[in-house]
């Protein structure tokens, strides 16, 4: 395994980047305090995304809408705007790729690229021309580079000199200021990782660091762990290629409209989006499942789809008998205040239909015209042809909220 000893990633994590769209867009907004909201009723609702001036007031992303008030009392509310945010992500792409072959966008508002041999003396410079085209596309918005010998040392680093920071991490000098790190901070380490590693003796970032491959191999439970040491130590470790486990949508449902009837509504349209999407990428599913959280319990469940299918009737014809389910189950004053639906078991490939079934030689028939419909909606990028009416409900974006782990397309909008 390859260990560099020079800088050969850069990972830019964007500032507020939501936020920052919505002051780019808006001059009113610009140096004010900014909370980004999932719907119009701000009194009841949180800030699912903050300004750079918000959160040096200490308003954070969860941080209810009353609280970040008293916090911060000339912020703005705006009502979110995914569709905005994909428009400045591809553009902010444009420009940064102009300096650097970007290898990957990891969600909307971070990527990494490889630093080109030209720039490994002098990464800091890299970083300037980066700054320079982001600011003639979007002025107002800024991002933290990180540079580093390996991506994930990068994405650690960035966020050392936020906001708008660049921050250089040497070869030679490691392992340096990540000793100062807290575990629970650091990529690929959640809760139950850190809490494995505390039973093991391993409580900071210091014995982490002394630790070795094998016994952060054994205390994963797979050549993960190990492959995890040798990422934090600086090598290059090539990525393993993922497999998705699933297509899904969840919402939050405005205040007005929390009733068992209204969130089977918005169940229907989040589903018919993440089937497009599904489709899109050539997978079927074999089981749908669907989530409530109601105002004192969550309600879940599922149903297998066989064989796996990916067309809106067979997914829709399951979706009512899980409906069916839940008003058994539930109180009909039941209060939803987040409904998901979830495709999952999925498939990839050619599937053999029996024809000579009847309901196999249906669903066969509804695959053919899903994909003619998906044709048609991409030609005119909206949605002109549905199964049965498609109207998208109260509270805009209904399967395009902010994304935090992927780029939205048009089928998230239309």
């Amino acid at each position: 395994m390859r260990k560099p000893d020079a800088i050969e990633w850069l990972y830019i994590d964007f500032d507020g980047f939501f936020a920052g769209v919505e002051q780019q867009a808006d001059r009113r907004l610009r140096g004010r305090p900014v909370g980004v909201v999932p719907f119009e009723e701000t009194e009841r609702s949180i800030c699912i995304a903050v300004s750079k001036e918000a959160k040096a007031a200490g308003v954070k992303t969860g941080t209810p809408c009353t609280q970040a008030r008293q916090l911060c009392p000339d912020i703005a509310f705006v009502q979110q705007k995914p569709d905005l945010y994909v428009r400045a992500h591809h553009a902010l792409l444009e420009a940064i790729e102009r300096c650097a072959p970007i290898e990957g966008a990891c969600s909307i508002d971070e990527l990494a690229a490889p630093v080109e041999p030209c720039w490994r003396g002098d990464p800091a410079a890299l970083g300037r021309a980066i700054k320079r085209e982001m600011a003639a596309v979007a002025p107002v918005i800024t991002g933290s580079i990180g540079f580093a010998p390996n991506a994930h040392l990068a994405k650690i680093i960035c966020k050392w000199n936020k906001p708008d920071g660049i921050t250089i991490l040497h070869p030679g000098d490691m392992p340096g200021r990540l000793l100062q790190e807290r575990l629970e901070d650091i990529p690929g380490l959640g809760a139950r990782m850190v809490a494995r590693l505390e039973r093991a003796g391993i409580t900071d970032m210091t014995a982490l660091w002394n630790s070795q491959p094998k016994q952060l191999r054994a205390i994963w439970g797979s050549v993960a762990g190990e492959r995890f040491w040798y990422v934090l130590h600086g090598y290059d470790v090539p990525g393993q290629a993922s497999r998705r486990a699933m297509f899904g949508h969840g919402r939050v449902l405005p205040p007005s409209h929390r009733t068992l009837a209204q969130a089977q509504d918005y169940s229907t349209f989040l589903l018919i989006k993440a089937a497009r999407r599904m489709r899109a990428e050539g997978y079927a599913a074999g089981r749908l499942d669907i989530w409530l959280s109601l105002k004192d319990r969550s309600w879940g469940d599922g149903l297998p789809l066989r064989p796996a299918a990916h067309d809106d009737r067979t997914c829709l014809k399951r979706l009512d008998q899980l409906w069916r389910q839940a008003h058994d189950v539930l109180p009909a004053r039941s209060r939803p205040v987040r409904v998901g639906v979830f495709l999952s078991d999925l498939w990839k490939g050619e599937r053999q239909l029996d024809l000579f079934a009847r309901e196999e030689r249906d669903q066969a028939r509804w695959e053919t015209i899903a994909e003619a419909i998906d044709r048609l909606n991409q030609k005119y990028h909206r949605t002109v042809v549905s199964v049965g009416p498609l109207r998208p409900p109260p509270g805009q974006y209904a399967g395009g909220k902010i994304a935090y782990t992927r780029i939205p397309d048009f089928r998230d909008f239309t």
